[in-house]
């Protein structure tokens, strides 16, 4: 009786490897190599996450690092292909800032902020990264600016008041 091929799942997620790093640790008998893999993930429908993993092999650290992304997912409000309003994401020594564009502009991102806002699905976007360059920093700071956005709908809901009332 012959077996049928199971079909692999295709997630819905993009996954994007933010930094790779070699990492060692002076032991006894010499050194322990290791590594250490950021990765985000995203559907480019409003949900993105980032996640750290450490392993002694290479495809080890990447695959905890895709599983611990996939764990932290945030939800994002966007309008359109653009943010609803400007924010700034803070972490420890990063500060990015989120502004919305013209549509055509593009995603004018550099560092991580760029396959971050990639991955949530924005096509229009300017940002300025303020203080450490440090990836791990730049990722954090963009995912804590994107958590705090709200759309027009929400700030009304949470206000008790109609869309017309906040627009006017």
């Amino acid at each position: 009786m012959a077996r049928e091929p199971r079909e692999t799942k295709q997630s819905e997620y993009k996954e994007s490897l933010l930094r790779i790093n070699r990492v060692s640790k002076t032991v006894k008998g010499g050194r322990r190599i290791s590594f250490s893999v950021l990765a985000a993930v995203g559907n480019e429908k409003g949900k993105v996450g980032i996640g750290l993993g450490k392993a002694n092999g290479v495809p080890d650290a990447i695959k905890k690092a895709v599983a611990n992304a996939k764990k932290n997912l945030v939800t994002v409000s966007l309008k359109g292909g653009t943010l609803p309003h400007d924010q700034i994401g803070k972490y420890n020594s990063t500060s990015v800032l989120l502004k919305p564009a013209s549509k055509g502009t593009g995603v004018i991102a550099g560092s991580a902020a760029r396959e971050i806002l990639e991955l949530v699905g924005v096509h229009d976007v300017l940002t300025k990264i303020r203080g450490s360059k440090n990836k791990d920093n730049v990722a954090r700071a963009t995912i804590e600016g994107l958590k705090q956005l709200r759309s027009v709908e929400e700030v009304a809901r949470l206000r008790g008041k109609s869309v017309d009332e906040i627009l006017g």
